[in-house]
Parts: structure tokens; C-alpha cells; sequence
């Protein structure tokens, strides 16, 4: 019985590594929609509804990322 599989292997490499890459990518356009810098109002300001919301919409895109690549 064969326990590792290089292409079950090299195959989850890469959709792992599309998935965080088109995650990064949507998370960049969002940021560059909203007013006002989104790392300066979670970090320096603590603004902590902000920081919820931007949580939320994380949690969404990898959502739609990992239903994308799971089929």
C-alpha cells in the first residue's frame, strides 16, 4: 500500500498555494475599495468593530477560495 503519493502531494502544493495567492489578491482589491487604510485603523487606532468586519470578510473569501478549488 502506497502512503505518499507525489502527485496527491505536488497537486494540494499548488491549490494550497493558488488558493492563498488568489486570497491575497482579494483581500488587496478590498482593501484598496474602502476610504481609509485598513492596517492603520486596526493597528494604530484599534479600531476593533473594523477589525470584526474585516475578520468576517476574510473568513468569506476563504470560503469561497477553498469551495472554488474543492469543486
Amino acid at each position: 500500500m502506497d502512503f505518499f503519493n507525489l502527485k496527491i502531494f505536488f497537486n494540494s502544493l499548488i491549490y494550497s498555494i493558488l488558493g492563498v495567492v488568489v486570497f491575497w489578491v482579494s483581500f488587496v482589491v478590498v482593501d484598496k475599495f474602502t476610504p481609509y487604510e485598513l492596517w492603520k485603523e486596526i493597528v494604530e487606532k484599534k479600531n476593533q468593530p473594523l477589525a470584526t468586519v474585516v475578520a468576517a470578510m476574510c473568513l468569506g473569501i476563504a470560503l469561497v477560495v477553498a469551495a472554488a478549488i474543492h469543486g
